[in-house]
């Protein structure tokens, strides 16, 4: 199995990979991951000020995060086709500007229509990104400390869950919702000039090599490692969106920002577990997520009604899912070798259709079975996980990495 990205570090114009990890350039790569998880979440964080602010309900103020969702899951693919044969960092640049344009629009907007277009043109720059990290990171890193180098941009996201949007929030309300999002645009220019300066350069692919998407999946391993990405973040946004609707039924309702935020501080210890060991251990982790993320969703289904159970499982399940993006793109881009690139897109296309599903299916489950269903839904998805990771052990997640 092929775990060096399709061009050599050494092509004409490309930056030489060190033998030790470039940390300026990752932390820069991992700082994008941040603003791009921190963009999508933020209108949940100021919902009821930003709803009264754009004249619309808090319900249709929602859904600016969905269209975000939306336009990330249609982009990657297309996108990344079209643009595989950019430079890296010139593409990684037009990405991120992306985000200060949409930013500012949403700052000094008071139309919701505009609103939904700059989240719209936020969530394709999303697609473009989450395209792009994981190869970028493995282009950077010498070959035994790929995985590492995925584990350490992927720490964006925890850290915009567990860090950026509390802050986010706080700011909001003690400033404005708008001021929120200009923040967000400082810190997207800001970002174009440590990219500038701190990033090196790779060459994109040449023209016509693009591996398309039928021949891709034909790759032994891409298609279980899609699988798993598909069921998993499913299974984690089900839960994820309706947890407090569950906890609600068990009295807890009012502490669901404490229980947020102790899914948020395992998810990053999770990261660091997950970037310690990723390079040696991969299948290990994987199939240790998922059965961490069945125990917790199984402790959820049954022993709800104590509040230590309660965090125990939410513990578990941060523990599970901190780590699961960088296992899953280090997994895919493993796999998917000299079609790497169109397996990262295809990823990011499942991850997007999951989060939109996951709170279709949840919602359903809330209407239909009620919130106490949940639990036993997330269980049910993750058997078939544990069981497609068990059974790609030659391709996917092998015992050992090449």
């Amino acid at each position: 199995m092929e775990t060096r990205s399709k061009e050599p570090s050494t092509a004409p114009g490309a930056a030489a990979v060190t033998p030790r990890l470039p940390l300026r350039a990752l932390v820069a790569l991992a700082t994008a991951a941040f603003i791009t998880v921190l963009t999508e979440a933020l209108p949940a964080g100021v919902l009821p000020a930003m709803s009264a602010g754009l004249g619309v309900s808090e319900s249709t103020t929602g859904q600016l995060v969905t269209i975000y969702a939306i336009g990330s899951a249609i982009a990657a693919i297309p996108l990344s086709s079209a643009t595989a044969s950019w430079r890296r960092k010139r593409l990684l640049l037009t990405a991120v500007a992306g985000f200060a344009v949409a930013n500012t629009v949403t700052a000094v907007s008071a139309s919701f229509p505009l609103t939904l277009v700059a989240r719209f043109v936020a969530g394709v720059a999303a697609g473009l990104v989450w395209a792009l990290l994981a190869g970028y990171a493995r282009r950077l890193a010498p070959a035994h400390l790929q995985g590492k180098a995925v584990s350490i941009v992927m720490t964006g996201i925890p850290a915009a869950l567990a860090l950026g949007v509390p802050a986010g929030t706080f700011l909001g309300k003690a400033v404005g919702w708008q001021v929120t999002f200009a923040v967000m645009t400082a810190l997207a220019v800001a970002l174009l000039g440590w990219i500038g300066a701190m990033v090196p350069d790779f060459p994109g692919q040449q023209r016509g090599g693009h591996t398309p998407i039928a021949r891709t999946l034909a790759v032994p391993g891409v298609a279980p490692v899609l699988f798993v990405t598909l069921v998993f973040v499913l299974a984690h946004t089900i839960l994820y969106t309706y947890v407090a609707a569950f906890l609600d039924r068990f009295g807890m309702g009012g502490s669901i920002d404490v229980v947020l935020l102790v899914f948020g501080v395992a998810s990053m210890a999770s990261i660091w577990i997950v970037g310690a060991h990723i390079d040696r251990r991969l299948r290990v982790l994987t199939i240790g997520s998922a059965v961490l993320f069945a125990v917790a969703a199984a402790v959820l289904a049954l022993l709800a009604d104590s509040p230590v159970l309660v965090y125990l499982a939410v513990t578990l399940w941060g523990l599970a899912y901190g780590g699961a993006p960088s296992l899953l793109q280090t997994a895919v881009g493993d796999a998917g070798g000299a079609a790497g690139d169109t397996a990262q897109a295809m990823l990011v296309t499942l991850w997007n259709t999951a989060i939109a599903g996951g709170g279709a299916v949840g919602g359903i489950l809330l209407t239909g079975p009620g919130p106490l269903s949940v639990p036993w839904t997330v269980l049910a998805l993750l058997l078939p996980v544990l069981v497609v990771v068990l059974a790609a052990r030659a391709h996917g997640f092998p015992a050992r990495r090449a």
